[in-house]
């Protein structure tokens, strides 16, 4: 995988900058990522979540395969996803940087590639100066977990709900 600048992190895969026009796509990667997680559920209802946060502002990365031959991915589709943007800190009031997707096609994981995306991430938000970077994960998802804890992500609080 290569980031913008053109070196490689990880062998077989390409990281490219995405645009706004690409919104079907991003949806489609959301919703697989909901999806896994909740296959019983609707997820048409993020089409107004992408279309509402993502803009300029709000970076989008995809991961393609990189000399492969078109019969490992025959949809020609990227086969991951980074999506990152701003949040504002509840506690102190500052806008830091937020994950709001880091998606893998179940195929191409454990290799490296969410690592890789979870380090663009904070490398976009370094370089626009922010301190503090920022995500969501389910706790039925213990792979993520995993793969944010071994980065160096710690719980800060806890999204609690309660069904009336």
């Amino acid at each position: 995988m290569t980031n913008d600048k053109g070196q490689m992190l990880i062998p077989g895969y390409n990281l490219r900058l995405g645009s706004v026009g690409e919104r079907v796509l991003l949806l489609k990667f959301l919703q697989a990522s909901y999806q896994e997680l909740y296959p019983e559920q609707d997820f048409s209802h993020l089409r107004d979540t992408v279309v509402d946060y993502l803009s300029r502002e709000t970076p989008l990365w995809w991961v393609d395969l990189a000399g492969e031959p078109p019969s490992t991915n025959p949809s020609g589709e990227p086969v991951g996803c980074l999506w990152v943007g701003n949040v504002i800190d509840q506690v102190g009031g500052s806008r830091h940087a937020h994950i709001f997707l880091v998606y893998v096609s179940p195929l191409h994981r454990r290799r490296g590639i969410g690592s890789a995306l979870v380090v663009q991430a904070e490398s976009w938000a370094r370089q626009r100066g922010d301190r503090l970077i920022s995500l969501q994960v389910f706790l039925a998802n213990q792979n993520a977990l995993s793969l944010y804890q071994h980065q160096g992500y710690q719980t800060l609080s806890l999204f609690m709900h309660k069904t009336l």
